[in-house]
């Protein structure tokens, strides 16, 4: 006996539980490849669109911290002769209760300050 058989014989004692069984018969012999096909290609789409966003955002990551690294680079740039300057002052004999040298410093300190207070932040946003 062919399943196009059971099929026509179930659709002739058509109950609710008669009904399953030819659904189940004509899934069975490939009536509904098209319907199990469009399910397929949608279950793929809504991958391949997830996994584009996951993409997305490793991108956005890694962006960030090259972003992160190449700020940090230019503040110790930008701060390094500063720093020099301080380290001779102090060095040279320069007091401590001098002006520049208090003031310079306090710029110092206060870079840095910002510098941390920023990286702090960007860690905070994650």
């Amino acid at each position: 006996m062919k399943s196009g058989e059971l099929v026509e014989n179930s659709a002739s004692r058509a109950t609710p539980e008669k009904d399953s069984d030819r659904e189940l018969l004509s899934s069975l012999a490939g009536g509904q490849a098209g319907r199990d096909l469009d399910v397929a290609q949608k279950t793929r789409r809504v991958v391949l669109a997830s996994l584009g966003v996951l993409q997305g955002q490793k991108e956005g990551g890694k962006r960030s911290h090259a972003l992160a690294l190449a700020s940090i680079v230019l503040v110790i740039l930008a701060l390094g002769p500063f720093v020099w300057h301080v380290a001779d002052d102090l060095f040279g004999g320069e007091l401590l209760g001098d002006v520049p040298t208090q003031s310079s410093i306090l710029v110092c300190v206060l870079c840095l300050a910002l510098l941390a207070a920023a990286l702090t932040a960007g860690w905070r946003r994650k």
